[in-house]
């Protein structure tokens, strides 16, 4: 049975771009040496009570469960879900050998399975909120097993969409051909949800779904406005490229001027980036702005590396910590739309 699996590359994303070029993915523990001859998850939980003997039970109980995972758990055709901080976006493949030790590596990539990448650029947005809740944890490597998250991700590695919650599947654990009993807290990743991340998302969902089409471009004209531009949204229809025209100064014209191309729909591709350079060009805009909610194709973002200094792109969760930095400036209309509070908590010291 085909299980599926989620593996954080870092509080930063540190490990995005390595785990990417070396078909890999995995990392942390640096002070756990090689684990290659532990055989059971008792062979694991005594190297990690050696390493770590003065840390608290809680820390290594977590560290046990998710090295076993990646030692013993994750097996060749599991699919592998790796969030990435650098690009905000979801990258999924197929597991194709189990757990080496890479004494190559720097310390934070050595514990690593072999990943076939099939897609490194999915949105966030293209996930529904219950899944995105399943896969949020602070976990560096968990079991999501929740509202069918694992024929959902399989539809998403195959296709790109999210089905949403259909009838779920048996919930039984897979080790090779045996289900297994559950590991604490790595099969139960809800008790350790990231709800920073978990927040962002349910904005995100709730952005997408109120903000769709032309209200895209009226949100993000909003945000520009309370950061002190004056702007000029085109009406529907068709746009010659341009949704919203903005500038600094008391008529909208003084520098930096900035033409704004809002998409809300599915991945923009590469005409749409070499479209907005030819229209800053010929109006003589300074700056350019790109709204792809849906993301970039992957030619849309090589093309991108060529317009850096003059042109940035928002995708959803850019445009989602826009709205959070500017939300007490936005007119009350939109704060009725998307009902916002903030709430204060504790941050934990490990993360």
């Amino acid at each position: 049975m085909t299980a599926a699996w989620v593996v954080r590359s870092g509080k930063l994303g540190e490990r995005d771009q390595i785990a990417l070029e070396q078909s890999c993915s995995g990392g942390g523990w640096e002070e756990i040496p090689d684990l290659t001859d532990c055989t059971s998850r008792d062979d694991v939980a005594k190297v990690v009570n050696d390493v770590l003997s003065g840390e608290s039970k809680g820390r290594i109980q977590n560290a046990v469960a998710q090295l076993w995972a990646l030692r013993g758990r994750i097996t060749p055709g599991d699919i592998l879900v790796m969030p990435m901080k650098t690009t905000k976006q979801l990258a999924l493949g197929r597991v194709t050998e189990g757990y080496r030790y890479r004494s190559d590596n720097s310390p934070a990539m050595r514990h690593v399975v072999s990943v076939d990448w099939q897609r490194t650029d999915l949105p966030r947005s293209a996930v529904k909120q219950d899944l995105l809740y399943t896969l949020g944890s602070v976990l560096t490597v968990f079991a999501p097993s929740k509202n069918n998250a694992v024929a959902r991700l399989e539809h998403l590695l195959d296709y790109g969409t999210d089905p949403g919650a259909v009838e779920p599947l048996p919930t039984l654990i897979s080790q090779g051909a045996t289900s297994v009993e559950a590991d604490s807290s790595v099969d139960s990743p809800e008790l350790s949800t990231d709800f920073e991340q978990a927040a962002t998302d349910q904005i995100l969902t709730r952005i997408g779904e109120d903000f769709a089409g032309h209200e895209l471009a009226g949100l993000v004209t909003a945000v520009l406005e309370a950061e002190g531009f004056r702007c000029d949204m085109a009406p529907p229809g068709p746009d010659g490229g341009v949704d919203i025209t903005a500038g600094r100064g008391p008529l909208g014209l003084d520098t930096p001027t900035l033409l704004v191309q809002v998409k809300s729909g599915g991945q923009v591709g590469a005409p749409v980036v070499s479209q907005l350079q030819g229209v800053m060009s010929a109006q003589g805009a300074d700056q350019g702005l790109l709204v792809a909610w849906g993301g970039l194709t992957r030619p849309a973002r090589d093309q991108m590396r060529h317009h850096r200094l003059r042109i940035r792109v928002w995708e959803a969760a850019d445009v989602v910590d826009a709205v959070l930095r500017n939300y007490a400036r936005l007119p009350s209309g939109i704060q009725t739309r998307l009902p916002l509070k903030q709430v204060w908590m504790l941050s934990n010291p490990e993360d």
